[in-house]
């Protein structure tokens, strides 16, 4: 079909002789119009129904990949230091060994006691009252609170703290109020000793 016979069908085509049953006589222009906007609309319903899924699955297994090698470089990292680890673990455990050796048990707790007795005539002071107070319950550990009234001169206080800080079973110091019991230089002095305990498993 020549050109100007086409140009010819086309000034005598009108929208409204349009029938879909005889698109077999439509012009070429329409019939290759219907065509290309069916390949379209092929196109675009696969691209939707199937190519936008494949591309999530893409853009799903990019950032997994990329997580699994994070992952991996954290993996091999540790495994390449791993005789180092073992090494701090084993030193973590002789160091927390060694804290808890330094800790009381409950038969100990009386011998701590007379021990700070002992730390307090060393030091010239008198001792009016050493009272274990109530128990602390933490999540690892109980807490023994230990009410100190001392009276005596300032060096001997000052000595005796060093004393009781300086003794083998781990007992820290808190709360301390020193007043001026006379005007002969005697202080009196009370104060808060903690000492700890390690609770099982059990508790």
């Amino acid at each position: 079909m020549a050109l100007s016979d086409t140009l010819e069908q086309l000034k005598d085509f009108d929208v409204n002789d349009i029938d879909i049953d005889r698109i077999g006589v439509w012009p070429l222009p329409g019939r290759i119009f219907v065509c290309v906007l069916v390949v379209v609309l092929v196109f675009a319903g696969t691209y939707y129904l199937k190519i936008k899924e494949l591309n999530l699955q893409h853009e799903r297994a990019v950032a997994e990949e990329s997580s699994l090698r994070t992952t991996f470089e954290q993996k091999s990292f540790q495994a390449a230091n791993l005789e180092q680890y073992r090494e701090q673990m084993k030193e973590m455990e002789q160091s927390f060994g060694a804290l808890l050796s330094r800790l009381p048990s409950d038969t100990e707790v009386p011998g701590l006691l007379e021990d700070i007795d002992a730390r307090g005539s060393e030091s010239g002071l008198n001792i009016n009252s050493i009272r274990l107070e109530a128990e602390q319950q933490s999540e690892y550990y109980v807490e023994l609170p230990i009410s100190i009234d001392v009276e005596g001169g300032y060096h001997d206080m000052g000595t005796f703290v060093s004393g009781v800080a300086g003794m083998p079973r781990i007992v820290t110091l808190h709360d301390f109020t020193i007043a001026r019991k006379d005007s002969g230089g005697e202080l009196a002095m009370q104060i808060e000793a903690k000492t700890y305990r390690y609770k099982s498993q059990d508790e």
